[in-house]
């Protein structure tokens, strides 16, 4: 690097500009001539007496013999080639000493820590440091809502569940009536109380099941409060729908069976026939359209996506079709023939959430600048057809 910064600064320091020779001798006999000419024409014209003529002639030839006397300028050494040697020894005294102040040698050679290798996870002695680094910033900003979930959850990673069940109040304060939020304060409680959720766990667990019917969590440990307060009924029928709700032979299914089984329940399994006739229910026809104010926001070529969504949990589309903004308006039937993935399809959900996206991207998540519509609660069973007209632009 200091090669190449000499390399740029000094070759227009060390080149001598040319010097351009003037000719000055021969300009200044051809000025003598030609006023010499004009004193005599003067003369023969009488307007110049003999006596004038002697005069300013010699006076010429003075002038004359003076300049032609000047001698040339000696030549001129480059005024900058001092500033040349200077720069040459200066810049890379300077960079080598400022690199030995503010450089780091050991960079040369990568670290684990640059390598990303298991030697650069932080210890637990680095993780109560930075956890209690956050506590102090959460005292100075008690108004921090994500900073107390951050800090809950933190806590919980290092099983101090006392500290973490007061991050999650705090929180829970701050952001009110959420599922999310109602859950992990509620499983914080649980844990400062030896697992148990009779009492606030309890409440707040019902709270977001109310607020998210389908919420796998909430469904969880709503039948886990049931089973420890000794209502078995109540317990199965929670974790029947849970395991109906989540993907057939999955691991999770596996272990809710194995809780239906501990307080003698059985999973409930249906039959082929009902299983055929649940998949032919379980379809949706909508009827789509594009509000007229934002037809000028649209171009015909632009892709629609029409999909349901789960109303919690993973986001992606249960059932899919993709159209152009020139087929608008148009009825399309969601059914499980649309499912994008097996275990991800209408059949498995009661009740969906109904969108359609106009996007010139054509991406699968939603942009900035997209157009879309919805309709929040739809049951499955509905024959209803349903009007979803898209009339919002997304921000």
């Amino acid at each position: 690097m200091v090669a190449v910064a000499l390399a740029i600064i000094l070759p227009p320091l060390w080149r001598q500009p040319p010097i351009l020779d003037d000719d000055a001798d021969e300009r200044n006999l051809t000025i003598a001539r030609q006023r010499l000419r004009e004193l005599d024409d003067c003369v023969q014209a009488g307007a110049l007496s003999q006596a004038d003529y002697a005069s300013q002639r010699s006076e010429l030839e003075l002038t004359l013999s003076d300049d032609l006397a000047v001698g040339k300028p000696p030549s001129a050494k480059p005024a900058g080639r001092w500033l040349a040697y200077c720069l040459v020894l200066a810049i890379p005294l300077v960079s080598a000493g400022l690199y030995a102040q503010l450089g780091h040698f050991q960079a040369i050679e990568p670290t684990p820590a640059m390598l990303g290798s298991p030697a650069s996870t932080p210890s637990l002695a680095d993780i109560e440091n930075m956890v209690g680094k956050l506590a102090l910033r959460m005292q100075a900003n008690p108004d921090d809502s994500q900073g107390w979930l951050m800090l809950g959850k933190s806590y919980k990673h290092l099983q101090q569940h006392a500290k973490a069940a007061e991050a999650f109040r705090q929180a829970y304060r701050l952001l009110g009536e959420q599922a999310d939020v109602l859950l992990l304060y509620a499983d914080a409680l649980a844990l400062v109380n030896n697992g148990q959720l009779a009492g606030e766990p309890a409440d707040l667990i019902a709270k977001a099941l109310k607020l998210e019917p389908q919420n796998a969590s909430a469904l969880w440990l709503a039948g886990m409060a049931k089973a420890q307060a000794g209502d078995s009924t109540a317990a199965a029928g929670i974790w029947q729908k849970l395991a109906g709700l989540l993907p057939p032979g999955s691991p999770e299914q596996q272990e809710v069976h194995g809780l239906l089984a501990q307080i003698g329940a059985a999973p409930n399994t249906a039959s082929p026939a009902s299983e055929a006739q649940t998949r032919q229910a379980a379809s949706i026809r909508i009827h789509v359209s594009l509000a007229p104010e934002l037809r000028n926001r649209s171009r015909p070529g632009d892709s629609v996506f029409i999909y349901a969504q789960a109303l919690s949990g993973a986001k992606m589309p249960l059932a899919i079709v993709h159209k152009t903004v020139a087929n608008l308006p148009l009825t399309v039937t969601l059914s499980d023939a649309q499912a994008m993935m097996p275990h991800l399809k209408l059949s498995n959900f009661a009740e969906v959430k109904l969108l359609a996206r106009v996007t010139q991207s054509g991406a699968a998540a939603a942009q900035a600048g997209d157009l879309l519509g919805s309709i929040d609660v739809v049951a499955v069973t509905d024959k209803t057809p349903h009007t979803l007209v898209i009339d919002t632009v997304v921000e």
